[in-house]
């Protein structure tokens, strides 16, 4: 990705500054004049120096190191599963990619597996703050109650053809807060996920995980469960 944007912005970058260069010459100069001519065959003319291929290498290293953390930072960036919590969708070792921009336009969707930070009070002190994956289930204003091994929504039964197996707990029913997703992993008896420590803020979301690239023998998109119209009732 970043080869293939330097590609795109360098020549670019080159003309800007070739175009700035001519810009401020002399209206009333000539490329060619009389003078010109007398200094280029001036015998005290001193040979216009060769740019350091050195140099060229740390001004490319550098911007290909600018653009894949500005790409990983804004657009999209790699993330591997480190556990069976969403299990049998992805598996341990799974690597996906994640993008950064949709949820800038448009709020996440039911059934769309997300990237996120835990809430606060999830870590333990001193201890690294990982990323956790989940399949978004309740949206804002959505009242969620999970009873005999199913999920309901604003009273109305899901379809999960996705999980592991049946959940073992019950919970709620509780409404989902303005601001806020319930997540549940798809292994549902192995998840610590919102049935555990609560509602999810959306600031804390990171992106949508889009398509899986390794193992090569699962390579794909990760397609969005649908759930049709009938879950009605949230307001978003």
């Amino acid at each position: 990705m970043a080869q293939l944007l330097l590609r795109i912005f360098l020549p670019r970058l080159i003309s800007v500054t070739d175009s700035s260069d001519k810009s401020t010459s002399q209206p009333n100069s000539h490329p060619h004049s009389p003078l010109d001519q007398d200094l280029s065959h001036s015998p005290n003319k001193k040979p216009s120096s060769q740019p350091n291929p050195w140099v060229e290498v740390l001004q490319t290293v550098g911007l290909s190191v600018v653009l894949a953390l500005g790409i990983r930072h804004f657009v999209a960036e790699a993330r591997y599963i480190p556990s069976g919590s969403m299990e049998p969708t992805l598996e341990v070792n799974d690597r996906l990619v994640v993008e950064k921009v949709s949820y800038h336009f448009n709020p996440p969707e039911r059934g769309d597996i997300v990237v996120f930070w835990p809430p606060e009070g999830l870590t333990p002190p001193g201890q690294r703050r990982d990323a956790f994956i989940k399949r978004v289930i309740g949206l804002p204003g959505d009242v969620v109650e999970v009873r005999d091994g199913q999920v309901f929504i604003n009273n109305q039964l899901i379809e999960e053809d996705y999980i592991k197996a049946p959940p073992d707990y019950q919970w709620g029913p509780e409404e989902v807060p303005q601001g806020s997703y319930l997540v549940l992993g798809d292994n549902r008896n192995s998840s610590y996920d919102s049935h555990a420590w609560g509602f999810l803020p959306e600031d804390n979301i990171i992106g949508k995980a889009v398509v899986r690239f390794w193992p090569l023998d699962r390579l794909g998109w990760l397609d969005t469960q649908s759930y049709g119209d009938e879950m009605g009732g949230a307001e978003r």
